[in-house]
């Protein structure tokens, strides 16, 4: 079953965005016309605009529960089930088993009362309108007119509209809770998720005021580090870029993919949430909403990635040269039903193992941050705004544009923002360390490339700044997050995060009551010739205390119960010389003179020797981000 959008009229002159949607099926006719036959039989046009459009209000249209659904084209028949009368009040955790095996998808009934049961237990602040508010907000705007001009909330400009398996009425009733929620929510700038989650509601609610009450609840959630519904330009862009960084952990082939044949890898991504709640058919889209009501935003995540997983599976690269591949991901969510079922699609995004939804929440404050240095606000609507960086003008010693666009892929969305900046080369700074770290300190992160005299290329991203080296008490201490990662560039590209990345589970998140131990410190884990090998010591600096009011790192150390002391050593700076990477050899380590290096296997990156193991150095350069 494919969704039908909605063209809405608009007045003359006025200017509006335009989005395609999938033809709808023939259906029946009589008093459920449905919207596709109302709007004629050609492929229809998604129209939303904040300039009046003209249409018919019924003060009357609140109809008894499954009114506002066309039968006609739901996927399968609904099946009656003997609903257990106990089934609302089993706790959360076998509720959620339920819902992620479809159980509600039995009855309709069912459904429809395990949907409000759900959303009344949601957290949410204190004054939140209710189905009497609604009712009386209703009656004022629409009850004395049969045909009234009301413009849509501000919010929906150029945000597509899908009707799913709504009647005629179903869609005058979600036009006028989407014109309710604009008056009654007037803080909400931006958010192209409503509609969709409006409509789906109206197929499982008794009336109007009954869909109004619980969508407002989702709005008004409160609870910590859960989130139902963007509300702003500024939120919902950086759910785009979390999703992202989560695709470059969790889909490595398919951003891979993504990133060599578009210009732009994060406008592909910014579809993310339209791949669930636009182009999904009806059948897919539902079970969808069934565990999103359970387990909010970050199964969201989670179903995405499992998409993003099959259309990799499904395609080869030379299919997609010279394809779009937005809209080509676009058309395999369309038809998602000839790749996957959707039971199987559910059971591979739950086999995606995410971090804690507290630890998705710290890397979506930081994107939120990094998207306001760029001049990005709470209140204003959806703009054009172009955040791919131009890597045209960009100019290195040691890697192409084409090879240095590839990196800056693979690095956290909310640094790929910004341009890059060269801090240090030692063609230009000469070899010497003490430079190298008066060049690169006060920047965070920065990138490292190294190419040997034997032509290979490797390096690694480091997520914090080489200051921090003077913080520990042992002057050697390791610091740095789980964001940092080394990699290879020639002869092959390939690259190598932190060990917890692809095993979460192997690190537990520290309980709120207990204190991380801090992160371990080597004694001496180089010397300065080419074949040195050194020893690793166990023994525990003292972290820095972390300042009142600053936001903890995402993957910082300390979040974590990790099961060896060697598995968090990022990155690590003396006179010495710099490692990085540590806990059985080191990823890469350099001489205080940089001009000899040597690299082996190390339990943090879980890497292969990124070059020969013990290397000259040719050339060396430290890039940093521009206003980051």
């Amino acid at each position: 079953m494919l969704q039908v959008g909605l063209s809405l009229p608009r007045s003359p002159g006025g200017a509006a965005d335009s989005f395609p949607t999938a033809e709808g099926d023939d259906v029946g006719t009589g008093q459920g016309l449905c919207p596709a036959e109302m709007l004629g039989s050609s492929p229809v046009t998604v129209v939303i605009t904040s300039e009046a459009d003209t249409w018919d209000i019924d003060a009357s249209s609140c109809l008894g529960c499954g009114e506002f659904v066309d039968w006609d084209k739901m996927p399968e028949a609904e099946q009656q089930a003997n609903i257990p009368q106990d089934v609302l009040s089993k706790p959360p955790k076998e509720l959620k088993k339920l819902a992620r095996e479809g159980y509600w998808a039995a009855s309709r009934a069912l459904r429809a009362r395990v949907y409000h049961h759900l959303i009344q237990q949601v957290s949410c602040r204190l004054v939140t309108p209710d189905a009497l508010v609604y009712r009386d907000v209703a009656s004022r705007l629409f009850g004395k007119l049969s045909v009234s001009s009301h413009p849509l909330p501000e919010f929906l400009e150029g945000c597509s509209m899908p009707t799913y398996c709504l009647n005629l009425d179903g869609v005058t009733a979600l036009k006028k809770i989407l014109i309710c929620i604009g008056n009654l929510f007037p803080d909400i700038t931006y958010s192209p998720i409503l509609p969709s989650l409006v409509a789906l509601l109206l197929h499982y609610s008794e009336d109007e005021a009954q869909c109004f009450e619980n969508i407002a609840r989702l709005i008004a959630s409160n609870a910590p580090h859960t989130s139902y519904i963007d509300q702003s330009f500024l939120a919902h862009q950086a759910s785009c870029m979390t999703f992202g960084d989560l695709a470059n952990k969790h889909c490595p082939a398919a951003h891979k993919l993504i990133a060599s044949t578009s210009e732009n890898v994060f406008e592909v991504y910014s579809e993310w949430l339209s791949w669930l709640f636009q182009d999904l058919p009806f059948s897919y889209a539902i079970r969808v909403f069934d565990v999103y009501l359970l387990e909010g935003q970050k199964v969201l995540y989670r179903i995405a990635l499992a998409l993003l997983k099959q259309y990799r599976l499904s395609v080869t690269s030379p299919e997609l040269e010279g394809t779009d591949i937005k809209a080509d991901l676009q058309a395999f969510a369309q038809n998602i039903a000839e790749h996957i079922t959707v039971d199987k699609l559910l059971e591979r995004a739950f086999g995606i193992r995410l971090f804690s939804r507290k630890e998705i929440w710290l890397l979506q404050m930081a994107n939120r941050k990094a998207l306001m240095e760029r001049g990005i606000t709470m209140v204003q609507g959806r703009q054009s705004f172009h955040l791919a960086v131009d890597m045209q003008n960009f100019n290195s010693s040691i890697v192409t544009a084409q090879e240095m666009r590839i990196i800056w892929s693979w690095i956290p969305e909310r640094f790929s923002l910004f341009p890059p900046l060269l801090l240090f080369s030692t063609s230009q700074d000469g070899c010497s360390l003490q430079r190298f770290y008066t060049c690169c300190e006060g920047y965070e992160p920065t990138v490292l490339l190294i190419k040997t005299t034997e032509g290979e290329v490797c390096g690694a991203f480091l997520s914090s700044d080489w200051s921090e080296r003077k913080k520990s008490s042992v002057t050697s201490g390791f610091f740095g997050t789980g964001e940092c990662f080394v990699f290879t560039v020639r002869p092959e590209t390939e690259r190598y995060e932190w060990v917890f990345i692809k095993k979460p589970e192997l690190a537990k998140a520290v309980p709120r009551s207990r204190q991380r131990s801090p992160s371990p410190s080597p004694v001496s884990l180089l010397s300065s010739s080419p074949d040195g090998h050194s020893t690793s010591s166990n023994r525990l600096t003292v972290p820095t205390p972390q300042r009142r009011g600053r936001l903890s790192p995402f993957l910082a150390i300390r979040h974590f119960l990790l099961p060896s002391k060697t598995a968090s050593m990022f990155m690590s700076g003396s006179w010495e010389g710099i490692i990085i990477g540590g806990g059985g050899g080191q990823a890469l380590s350099l001489d205080a003179n940089l001009l000899w290096g040597h690299t082996e296997h190390c339990e943090t990156f879980d890497n292969p020797p990124l070059c020969q193991e013990n290397f000259k150095v040719q050339l060396l350069e430290v890039w940093g981000f521009q206003n980051a």
